[in-house]
C-alpha cells in the first residue's frame, strides 16, 4: 500500500442541503483531512460523498448518492444511510421477546428490511461537530420512541463518524434503551465503486473477505439457520478474487440473491476486539478500502437490485452490479434464530460497536 499520509489540515463545514416536506431543515457536513473528503447529511445520518485519490492522485467520489433531498426521500435505496432500528431482514417482520410478540411493518416481500417502512434512514438526526488534534467528524443522535415501527423500548442511538489523518473513516455506534428490552442491529449502508460512482460494473474489483463461513438464505433472503463453510464455493474470498469471477456460477445461493447478498461470519477478533473483515481493490486506478470491525458479521451485497432507475450525483444511472455494499452487522433475522449471536439490548445495558473504513491505493 502506498500513498503519502497525513498531510493537509482537518477541516469541517456545514451547509444547508434541503427541507423535508414537514419543514425540517437538513444539513450537509463536509469534512476533510486534505486528502480524503467526506460529505454527510443529517437526513438518515447518511454518507453522501466519499472523495479519495487514485494512485495518480486524481480524486473522485467513490460512493453512490443523490445531490438533492427529494431523491433520498422518495427513492430510498439506502445509499450511505445509517440503518436501524434493525438493519437487514426480520422474517415476516415478527419476533418474540420476553414473551411478547412484536410486528414490524413489512417492506421486502413478506419480510421487514432495515427497520420497516420508515427506518432510521428516513429520520433527521441531531448533529454535533467532533474535532480533535488528529480527527474530525460528526456525532449524530436519534431518539426512537417506544413502539416506533413496532419496536419496543425508547432507543437512543448516537453514531459518530470521524476521519483521521491516516485516511481512516471510523464509525462508533452507541445505543441505550429505556422502558423495555429491544432488538438492535445498527449499520451503515454505503455503496462503493472504487473506480468512481457511476463508472460501470464492479465485477473487476478484487475482494479479500475474512470469513470461513456464511449464512445461506431461503427464497425470501432469510437465513435458514445454517452456518455453512465457504470452502469450495463461490463464497470463498479468503484469497483475493475478482467479485465478478464466479458471480454467474450456477450456485443455488447466487441464483436466489441474483449475485451476492449474504451475511458472512467474520474471523476472530484481535486482542482489541477489532477484526479484519475485508479489503476491496480496484486494479485500474488502484484505490483500496479496508474494513475492520467489532461486529461478528458483514453483509456483502453486489448491487444486484440496482436497475438503472436511480440517477445519482452527476446524473449517472446506477445499474445492476455498479456498486457494492459491505454492511458490518449482527446476523439477519437474529431475533428468530437462537443459534445466532443475540441482538437483544436491555435497559441498563449499553450497545457499542466500531467499524473502520481505511482508504488507500496500491
Amino acid at each position: 500500500m502506498g500513498s503519502p499520509r497525513g498531510h493537509g489540515r482537518l477541516e469541517i463545514r456545514k451547509d444547508p442541503f434541503g427541507t423535508t416536506p414537514e419543514g425540517e431543515r437538513v444539513d450537509v457536513y463536509t469534512f476533510t483531512n486534505g486528502r480524503v473528503t467526506i460529505s454527510m447529511l443529517t437526513w438518515g445520518a447518511t454518507i453522501q460523498r466519499v472523495e479519495t485519490p487514485d494512485r495518480r492522485g486524481h480524486s473522485e467520489n467513490i460512493s453512490l448518492g443523490f445531490d438533492n433531498l427529494p431523491d433520498y426521500a422518495a427513492l430510498s435505496p439506502y445509499f450511505g444511510a445509517t440503518v436501524g432500528r434493525y438493519g437487514n431482514r426480520i422474517a415476516k417482520g415478527r419476533f418474540t421477546l420476553d414473551g411478547q410478540t412484536y410486528q414490524i411493518p413489512i417492506n421486502d416481500g413478506e419480510n421487514a428490511l432495515h427497520g420497516g417502512t420508515i427506518g432510521f434512514d428516513k429520520k433527521v438526526w441531531k448533529a454535533k461537530v467532533v474535532k480533535s488534534s488528529d480527527a474530525v467528524g460528526v456525532a449524530f443522535t436519534y431518539v426512537s420512541p417506544d413502539g416506533e415501527m413496532g419496536f419496543p423500548g425508547e432507543l437512543t442511538s448516537t453514531v459518530t463518524y470521524t476521519l483521521d489523518k491516516d485516511d481512516n473513516l471510523r464509525i462508533d455506534y452507541l445505543a441505550t434503551v429505556a422502558g423495555k428490552a429491544t432488538v438492535l442491529n445498527l449499520t451503515n449502508h454505503v455503496y462503493f465503486n472504487l473506480a468512481g460512482e457511476g463508472s460501470g460494473s464492479i465485477d473487476g474489483h478484487v475482494l479479500q473477505l475474512n470469513a470461513l463461513s456464511y449464512t445461506p438464505v431461503d427464497a425470501g433472503l432469510i437465513p435458514t439457520g445454517e452456518i455453512a463453510p465457504v470452502a469450495g464455493t463461490p463464497f470463498d474470498f479468503n484469497k483475493p478474487t475478482a467479485i465478478g469471477k464466479r458471480i454467474r456460477d450456477d450456485h443455488p445461493q447466487l441464483v436466489i440473491g441474483r449475485g451476492y447478498d449474504h451475511n458472512f461470519v467474520l474471523g476472530k477478533p484481535d486482542h482489541d476486539g477489532m477484526r479484519f473483515a475485508a479489503r476491496f481493490w480496484e486494479p485500474e486506478g488502484g484505490r483500496t478500502v479496508t474494513v475492520h470491525t467489532t461486529q461478528p458479521g458483514a453483509q456483502f451485497y453486489s448491487g444486484n437490485f440496482l436497475d438503472g432507475t436511480f440517477q445519482g450525483i452527476g446524473d449517472k444511472s446506477y445499474r445492476q452490479g455498479d456498486a457494492f455494499a459491505f454492511e458490518t452487522q449482527h446476523f439477519p433475522d437474529s431475533p428468530n434464530q437462537p443459534n445466532f449471536p443475540s441482538t437483544v439490548l436491555r435497559p441498563g445495558q449499553t450497545f457499542t460497536s466500531t467499524t473502520i473504513y481505511t482508504f488507500d491505493t496500491k
